[in-house]
């Protein structure tokens, strides 16, 4: 009876995380942590299946860098613009022209100066003055000549709305593309805006058609949907990219569409389709319940991204490109320049064109595809969910560890082969996050259950050790439990300092938390490197990461471990530096000590606050050698105990140094290559300098500066040897001292 109370608990357990997945696919409490993951899973799913191919259908014309140098800052005049306007339906033979920019205000350009200098006097019979107004006006009113050029002719203008809750307006808003009686009572949960900033009456009533560019992000930041239509002030309004399609279609009129009352969740009923009618002929536009539809994205974005084709808009003024190279296509003009350039942050790329997100949408409503989040996408979810975790709460527990393991791996491969195949196949966007989670949480209810018959031994152990070293050597440690403790004793290890550079001038430039986010980064990815190289975290100060190798577990080549990691560390600390760099972050150095050496390890402090730690003096000398780092221009300095005992590295000797703390001198070497061969370029360079070494030593200055010279010219870059020519230069005026033995005395930490 006892047994079979405890198999029907463990069932019961199991079901917690079933319940918990239901509870957020029924919508009765939806966890952020899932929808991050499906989110995230999404993400990482259009970027493995983009196409990465150029619709040579869409072209969008630029205000690039280019286009601002030669004709001048935005905004450009508006004859300007309607030169722009002519060429591409004259010339260039342009189907649809949609403005991704915005005019708000009227334009005041050079023409209104000629007016200002007329008054002044330059014709003084009044008579005259208003003869030449007249005969001026028509080519001095630039809005009038842009709204010239847009009447009559495929055009769609860009306005916003906005959340403005005071309601702020301007311009003229475009005709509502629908209005509530389209829905007949229904009820749709589109976006709603407070207030809207549009182009100018002269400029509105020249159009056709405008559409909104606005995006709305999810709650992560990410762009991965744009609303086609939206709703101000009881009237329905459409997308700049759905603008720019009915033009193409030949404007039909856009209705609502609704689902069965099969698409019911939590009482309310959601809009799916857009129907776009005009005649007998129907298009289905695909949205989710606010009037959404998922982008499209087809590849990386910007000129250089191969979706679009972009063209400098002043290459269409100076008429550089071919007459008729654009017939046909759908014009998209916008800008990428520095300071007006639309960034957004896509599923592909953190810095994406806002304009290429309305130039995909458009490129997937011409071609009827793209993904698509089901209205009944939730009741998928709630049936995967309650199938896979019934079968994993009742069958789980009667399995060994090996079949469970294999039962959660095939139900969670089976959740994801579906999923995948049904947005393979349909392009449906269905949710899986709830039943992996499931999957694994269940998995790991069953399996903690039998960890309570593990030894206590062994359970001790691992939350012992577990924040100090690797999982492996937990895995280790615990299949011998009685040979590793937490007591004191001496042991020779090799211990590391690794302090970043430059955080100290950063902190008083950057927000903490920005700080504290950076700082972050740099020390997990250095933490790894660590623990991939069987390191001991001891502890963590500031801007520094110390850590020990051969304590708990034994490891022979603790010292060769030790340099392996720090030049690892350094490659890690320029592969950081590198992104940065791409990003505008800024950039940091690093610093490693490394001494090998008998030092005292095990668990030290008070009764309130302790820790596995090492001291003694070699620690000591560790720290000091991280602060030579700096002044010898290297990355890593290590002692030559650490050297001798890491014979799988080429080391360069550096100096003989007296740290403070220490009368005896100590050599230090700096790694060239660890875990390979010296290049014949390196070992001549280690030749040379191993003669400036000797005649430094022997005090023969004129060798020395021979000797540096060649590496110096050799290696301009190398602070190690321009650090020695200067040393030289000021030791030429010191006299012959036969009882100095090379070393530099250093009498600060």
């Amino acid at each position: 009876m006892p047994s079979l109370l405890k198999h029907w608990a463990r069932i019961a357990v199991t079901l917690v995380p079933l319940a918990l997945a239901l509870v957020h696919s029924l919508g009765l409490f939806e966890m952020g942590l899932v929808a991050r993951l499906d989110n995230l899973i999404y993400d990482l799913r259009l970027r493995a299946t983009l196409p990465r191919t150029m619709d040579e259908r869409i072209v969008i014309v630029d205000f690039d860098e280019k286009s601002l140098a030669e004709v001048g800052r935005w905004p450009w005049s508006r004859d300007k613009l309607a030169a722009l306007t002519d060429e591409l339906f004259d010339t260039h033979k342009a189907a649809v022209v949609g403005f991704d920019v915005l005019f708000a205000e009227p334009d005041e350009s050079s023409g209104l100066k000629q007016l200002r200098q007329l008054a002044s006097g330059e014709l003084q019979s009044h008579a005259a003055f208003g003869e030449r107004v007249e005969s001026l006006a028509p080519r001095l009113d630039y809005d009038r000549r842009f709204a010239k050029a847009m009447d009559g002719r495929p055009v769609v203008l860009g306005y916003y709305f906005t959340s403005d809750r005071e309601g702020r307006t301007s311009g003229v808003l475009p005709a509502p593309v629908m209005d509530r009686r389209h829905f007949n009572g229904r009820y749709a949960q589109l976006y709603s805006w407070d207030g809207y900033g549009s182009n100018i009456d002269t400029l509105s009533k020249a159009a056709p058609l405008a559409g909104y560019f606005n995006a709305v992000s999810d709650t992560d930041g990410v762009l991965r949907s744009v609303p086609l239509v939206s709703m101000y002030s009881g009237r329905y309004y459409e997308s700049l990219s759905l603008a720019m399609y009915r033009l193409v279609l030949g404007l039909p009129e856009v209705r609502p569409a609704f689902p069965g009352e099969s698409g019911v969740r939590g009482g309310v009923q959601g809009m799916d389709r857009l129907l776009l009618v005009k005649g007998e002929r129907a298009i289905a536009v695909p949205v989710d319940t606010h009037g959404a539809a998922l982008v499209p994205y087809r590849g990386p974005g910007g000129p250089k991204g191969g979706s679009f084709r972009y063209v400098s808009a002043t290459d269409i003024l100076n008429k550089r490109i071919a007459p008729g190279s654009l017939s046909g296509k759908l014009i998209l003009v916008a800008t990428t320049a520095p300071g007006l350039q639309d960034l957004r942050n896509a599923p592909v790329g953190d810095a994406y064109p806002g304009v290429e997100c309305h130039a995909n949408l458009l490129s997937g409503l011409l071609d009827g595809r793209g993904p698509v989040r089901p209205y009944w996408s939730w009741q998928y979810d709630v049936t995967v969910v309650l199938l896979v975790g019934l079968l994993l709460a009742f069958v789980l527990p009667l399995l060994a560890a090996p079949l469970a393991i294999g039962l959660s791996a095939l139900a969670a491969f089976g959740v994801l082969g579906l999923n995948s195949w049904l947005f393979l196949a349909y392009g449906w966007v269905l949710p899986m996050a709830a039943a992996l989670l499931m999957v694994g949480v269940a998995f790991a209810v069953n399996m903690s259950w039998g960890y309570f018959v593990e030894s206590r031994s062994k359970r001790e152990l691992a939350n012992l050790f577990g924040t100090y070293v690797p999982p492996e050597l937990v895995d280790e440690m615990v299949k011998d439990p009685d040979s590793y403790s937490m007591a004191a004793a001496n042991k020779e290890l090799t211990v590391m300092f690794c302090d970043m550079r430059g955080f100290t001038q950063m902190s008083e430039k950057m927000e903490p938390t920005e700080l504290q986010h950076l700082l972050n980064g740099v020390f997990n990815r250095l933490t790894d490197v660590i623990r991939a190289h069987s390191g001991t975290i001891d502890k963590y100060m500031g801007d520094c990461v110390m850590a020990f190798w051969g304590a708990p577990v034994d490891l022979p080549q603790h010292a060769q471990l030790a340099a392996q990691s720090a030049q690892a560390m350094a490659a890690a600390v320029h592969a950081i530096n590198a992104q940065h760099r791409d990003r505008g972050l800024p950039e940091r150095g690093v610093g490693v000590g490394l001494n090998t050496g008998m030092m005292c390890v095990g668990d030290m402090g008070s009764d309130i606050r302790r820790s596995y730690t090492v001291i003694g003096d070699s620690v000591n000398l560790a720290s000091r050698l991280e602060g030579l780092s700096k002044v010898y221009g290297v990355e890593i300095v290590a002692s030559e105990t650490t050297r001798r005992m890491a014979p799988g590295a080429v080391w360069q000797e550096l100096d003989r140094v007296r740290v403070k703390g220490k009368a005896q001198a100590v050599a230090i070497y700096s790694p060239l290559v660890v875990g390979g061969e010296a290049s014949p370029t390196q070992i001549e360079e280690l030749k040379t300098w191993a003669g400036v070494l000797k005649a430094y030593r022997d005090q023969d200055w004129d060798r020395c500066d021979e000797l540096l010279s060649r590496l110096h010219h050799a290696y301009p870059h190398k602070a190690l040897y321009a650090l020695y020519a200067d040393r030289v230069s000021t030791m030429r005026m010191l006299p012959f001292d036969p009882e100095w033995d090379g070393a530099t005395n250093f009498e600060s930490k």
